[in-house]
């Protein structure tokens, strides 16, 4: 019998899928993300001094977004974070996963807690991102019930099914399974749905609006430039955690004029990490590409970090303002502006 990855890897595209055939349903498997466990008595309260989110109240159907910041509020790395009866798992690029968790661990102390390397579970082998307009119904073929609304999960004897950000207007999941369940299950998910690369999910979490820092981008902004008051990944009412106070007047004394929104580029280079110039003042960068993955016409979409002024102006390039230019897209929530 091939394997899941044989039999997902005949049936992708040879090219990114677009965004069209992300909504009409798809499959992926999500490469490139790790996951660190905490075990422990005193895991919830040791995360809840840190991490920007509430974690001392993260129920077992919870799944949240939280983001952990270096003292001066800028951000180091953002989770996807859930529990079990015993665990917290927060889930990263696997590129950063080594020096976050031995930054969080030096934190520990006498805290009852233990951090340790959870992506090669039995459990968590093999990690499938699903979406649009078909995932729901071939999704039921396996469970009896989904999670009932974004960021919300269900635990199943054939792994654990997240909830996530819904993109194209439909539900989104990761199924987090073992690779013997990955191969039983292969063929018909190949046969039902659209087979995508890695960054077929990249592109749909794109579309979600939910941007993830990465190697190229820590330390890079301040939550609230990335919208993650907005998506529900900062509580204000917890405690102390690093870079609170900062996090903290960045919002009650609306010091702070940007966001992330998202766009299209007409240039296949565009990655995280580069710069973006307004017309209106050439002299210095606007803004910063957060994560970009390619999207079927050439070119990449993006969730842009830059000044409200270049986003409502909606002149911007990338490189320099003589660079290709930034096409403005939807995202699918309201941008507030922090300008109290």
């Amino acid at each position: 019998m091939s394997s899941w990855t044989e039999l997902l890897s005949a049936a992708a595209p040879a090219s990114p899928l677009t965004t069209a055939a992300l909504a009409a349903g798809f499959v992926a498997p999500i490469t490139g993300q790790g996951i660190i466990a905490l075990d422990g008595e005193e895991s919830a309260k040791f995360l809840h001094s840190q991490l920007t989110n509430d974690v001392e109240h993260l129920g077992a159907d919870d799944v949240r977004l939280a983001g952990y910041c270096s003292p001066k509020g800028r951000l180091l790395a953002s989770f996807l974070m859930w529990r079990s009866a015993t665990t917290i798992f927060l889930q990263l690029p696997r590129e950063i996963q080594a020096p976050v968790q031995k930054r969080l661990s030096m934190f520990v102390l006498r805290a009852k807690t233990k951090l340790t390397d959870a992506t090669e579970l039995p459990g968590m082998e093999v990690v499938l991102g699903f979406g649009g307009d078909k995932a729901e119904v071939v999704l039921q073929n396996w469970f009896d019930a989904l999670p009932a609304k974004p960021f919300t999960r269900v635990e199943h004897p054939l792994g654990t099914l997240l909830r996530v950000a819904d993109a194209f207007g439909f539900a989104r999941y990761q199924w987090l399974m073992s690779a013997a369940t990955a191969d039983t299950i292969a063929a018909e998910l190949a046969d039902k749905l659209v087979v995508g690369g890695a960054q077929a999910w990249r592109l749909a979490e794109i579309h979600s609006g939910v941007p993830q820092i990465d190697k190229t981008t820590q330390e890079q902004f301040v939550p609230q430039m990335v919208n993650f008051e907005l998506l529900g990944a900062v509580n204000f009412k917890k405690g102390c955690y690093p870079g609170q106070e900062i996090v903290a007047r960045s919002q009650y004394l609306g010091k702070l004029k940007r966001r992330t929104t998202l766009v299209s580029i007409a240039d296949p280079a565009a990655a995280a990490g580069a710069e973006v110039f307004a017309t209106a003042d050439p002299a210095q960068p606007c803004g910063m590409i957060v994560n970009a993955a390619p999207n079927g016409n050439g070119g990449v979409d993006a969730l842009v970090e830059m000044k409200l002024a270049a986003i409502e102006a909606a002149s911007v390039r990338l490189g320099s303002a003589e660079g290709p230019a930034l096409t403005f897209l939807a995202l699918p929530y309201v941008l507030e502006p922090l300008d109290l």
